[in-house]
């Protein structure tokens, strides 16, 4: 449920990302554990290697240090390129970016004041990108999430061939902190 690496929330979910895109998907079950769960991507990268003959991982990094220089030793050790289009971008250009794009992308995790449970399931919107721009202001936020204040799932894009429909979540929140719980979806 906590990593260092990667994003967990609705995580079982991704199957459906996979699915709309006509993508395969490897998973691997990982404790979270500090750096051995690099270990864990490792083994996942090198039977994307064997399975799919892949020359290469792309990375969604954005200003995470230790995210982005993980990958790109594992990438490294193994002989295989690693890209990170979005590195250090802007992330205000890159939230317009993806929102100009069509990107369809919900709010599913909020983990710092003042994000609260009104936030969970909301799109991110030109209108809701105004109102983080603003929390950044007021708060010092991040307005991306890349401070850990937040944390989000595509349900549509360019690339899906069909739109995920979420049927049944569920709040979980107290705190400060909270999810948005996916419970039932389909493409």
């Amino acid at each position: 449920k906590e990593s260092y690496m990667f994003h967990t929330p609705n995580i079982k979910f991704t199957k459906l990302q996979a699915k709309s895109m006509d993508l395969p998907l490897l998973t691997k079950i990982t404790e979270g554990k500090k750096e051995s769960e690099l270990n864990d991507l490792k083994i996942l990268i090198q039977t994307a290697v064997s399975k799919y003959n892949i020359e290469g991982v792309v990375t969604g990094a954005l200003s995470s240090v230790y995210q982005a220089t993980r990958v790109q030793k594992i990438c490294s050790q193994l002989g295989l390129w690693c890209f990170n289009p979005i590195w250090q971008m802007d992330q205000v250009k890159l939230l317009n970016e993806l929102n100009e794009n069509k990107f369809q992308t919900l709010i599913v995790g909020v983990f710092a004041y003042p994000l609260d449970e009104s936030y969970l399931g909301k799109e991110i919107t030109k209108d809701m990108i105004d109102k983080l721009i603003e929390l950044d202001k007021k708060y010092k936020i991040n307005p991306a999430g890349e401070g850990g204040e937040l944390e989000t799932f595509v349900i549509n894009s360019p690339m899906f061939k069909k739109k995920i429909i979420i049927k049944k979540s569920e709040i979980e929140y107290k705190n400060n902190s909270g999810i948005l719980s996916i419970k039932e979806a389909t493409l």
